[in-house]
């Protein structure tokens, strides 16, 4: 299970936007079958159950979404974020007035079978590493757009890490930002005359030349970028200690243990978030 200390919580004011922005999505106009088939009096108790092996993740998003609808509508957790459920397994059961359950039930298990996939993929990754492996599973900007801080805790909840939030939180010279200034070695010295002092210098690479000219550059971590496992094993002895290596491009399960043997330090996979599956969840009704 995923150490729940490692989960910082989705922050409030990000949240509650989010889930208010799917809510209008779908009730801007009401519910015309709720509203014509239940009356406002029925109470209900439908179950949160995975219908298949997951991660769970979400279940903060998920209450929120009954929360906006009805504050009145309780949620009692019987499992957390980060757990492990197998297919049958109840992991929550929503209390109140079923007019309202029934109103936020779909924009709830969307956010929680995005969530619970992008956690169940990363799990997988997480699981392939050897078991003494010191290397980091991490994600990339490779986002929804307006679900970047529900995907990313979804990776946590899988055991993985995030990278850089957004562009202003670090320096990560690209392959078309080399294009654009002309050189690896142009880009890099621009870079570091202009970022903090507190801020290190990354620099993606594709070829072992480009390595060499960012390591002679003061590059402090640099990405490589579509390696072959040949070609990522030179370039670790290339690198020889002086920088953090980050492997991204062409990452498969089966290359995990591959990736991880040959001595590096994180290995980035945008498919955590941009390919994940949504799992399935269901909300039963007795």
């Amino acid at each position: 299970m995923t150490d729940r200390r490692a989960l910082p919580p989705i922050p409030l004011v990000v949240l509650d936007a989010v889930v208010r922005g799917a809510l209008a999505e779908d009730l801007s106009r009401g519910d015309l079958t709720t509203d014509a088939t239940v009356p406002q009096d029925v109470l209900g108790s439908p179950v949160l159950r995975a219908r298949e092996r997951l991660v769970i993740a979400g279940l903060d998003v998920f209450a929120k979404a009954f929360a906006l609808v009805d504050p009145e509508i309780q949620i009692e957790r019987r499992r957390l974020d980060g757990e492990v459920a197998e297919a049958g397994d109840v992991i929550a059961e929503i209390k109140g007035r079923a007019n309202p359950i029934l109103k936020g039930e779909r924009v709830a298990l969307n956010f929680m079978q995005r969530m619970s996939g992008v956690a169940t993929a990363t799990r997988r990754f997480v699981d392939a590493l050897p078991e003494d492996a010191t290397m980091r599973i991490t994600d990339t900007r490779k986002t929804t757009p307006g679900l970047r801080a529900l995907e990313r805790y979804a990776v946590r909840c899988g055991g993985g890490h995030n990278h850089r939030e957004d562009l202003g939180a670090a320096v990560l010279i690209k392959d078309n930002h080399i294009a654009a200034c002309g050189s690896v070695t142009t880009a890099i010295e621009r870079a570091r005359s202009h970022a903090p002092h507190t801020s290190k210098i990354e620099c993606e690479v594709d070829t072992v030349d480009q390595l060499h000219e960012a390591l002679e550059a003061g590059a402090d971590i640099v990405m490589l970028d579509n390696f072959d496992d040949q070609t990522l094993a030179d370039a670790v002895a290339i690198v020889a200690g002086r920088a953090f290596i980050e492997v991204s491009g062409n990452v498969t399960l089966e290359r995990i243990p591959v990736i991880a043997q040959a001595g590096v330090h994180a290995i980035s996979i945008g498919g955590l978030t941009h390919s994940s599956r949504s799992v399935d969840l269901g909300l039963d009704w007795s």
